[in-house]
């Protein structure tokens, strides 16, 4: 079985959503790629952990994959209504009920099901150049490119797939990434996760095994993220930084004197205006498809 591979055990048992987030996390680090490996490292004890989702790139990655594929008819429009709706309140609430989690991690990765990795590979690499290259904040890849040229390390750690976390990673010039890891048997998806979504507690979690796997000095080490989602990652390391911070995390950063970068302009109308958007563009979707379906049964 290849290092890619990850074949589900015949007999599952259940394990609690702590475990999950730990078997996440170790899955991510297991497979996070190092294009550097073979280039001497000045100061090998330390790296830096970018988020993705509005930390490096404006939007969700996993939307903007989603958009493609929804393009290249991998799904409907239903399918991606309901994925808009539930990233838009996912950013909004910054929801962590456990039933809510639940439903997310089911339909996380459910619409690659049935589709081989080389396949999402492919697409990914296109997916990246029409809607996600133009969308890097310049300021968080300079701050990147600062640690690079101090000889430090830098991966990205998101809830978005491996597979474009790597992409991403790989474009920007970047030591490597961590991501959610999908179950795949013979290089075709499942539709399941091995373990959990890389995210909250999971991203601790791989930041954590990947730090003992390299020998990283976590108290040296950099974080940065927009959300207060990412505080287990934050908090993780010696020296966090907010990015186009979420209030939470923007009152948590003045409250432990973290270090706060925001690359929007006009913040609080942009913050309003997205999310009204949002939350309209999603409703007004919805009711579209559901008018449509409605049309289709008369």
């Amino acid at each position: 079985m290849s290092r890619r591979e990850h074949r589900r055990p015949a007999a599952p048992r259940p394990v609690n959503l702590q475990r999950r987030s730990q078997l996440a996390g170790e899955a991510a680090a297991a497979v996070a790629e190092v294009e550097s490996a073979l280039a001497p490292v000045p100061d090998p004890c330390v790296a830096a952990f970018f988020d993705v989702d509005n930390t490096v790139m404006q939007g969700a990655s996993i939307f903007h994959l989603a958009r493609g594929l929804y393009r290249r008819q991998f799904f409907t429009k239903r399918d991606l209504v309901a994925m808009a709706w539930k990233q838009t309140w996912f950013r909004v609430v910054g929801v962590e009920h456990p039933d809510h989690v639940a439903d997310a991690r089911e339909g996380a990765l459910s619409f690659i099901a049935g589709h081989t990795v080389a396949e999402l590979q492919e697409l990914g690499e296109a997916i990246f150049d029409e809607a996600m290259a133009h969308r890097i904040w310049p300021g968080t890849r300079a701050l990147a490119q600062l640690h690079l040229d101090q000889g430090q390390r830098v991966w990205l750690v998101t809830a978005a797939p491996v597979e474009i976390a790597e992409i991403i990673a790989r474009r920007l010039g970047l030591t490597g990434a961590m991501g959610t890891v999908a179950e795949h048997e013979d290089g075709v998806y499942t539709g399941r996760l091995v373990g959990e979504m890389l995210h909250g507690p999971a991203k601790g979690e791989a930041v954590r095994a990947l730090a003992e796997r390299e020998g990283l000095d976590l108290a040296r080490c950099y974080a940065y993220s927009d959300s207060a989602n990412d505080l287990p990652l934050l908090s993780l390391v010696g020296n966090a930084c907010a990015i186009n911070p979420d209030r939470r995390l923007r009152d948590h950063a003045r409250a432990a004197g973290w270090v706060v970068h925001d690359y929007r302009t006009g913040r609080k109308a942009a913050r309003l205006g997205l999310v009204t958007a949002g939350i309209a563009g999603a409703m007004t979707g919805g009711v579209a498809v559901g008018a449509a379906v409605r049309r289709r049964v008369r």
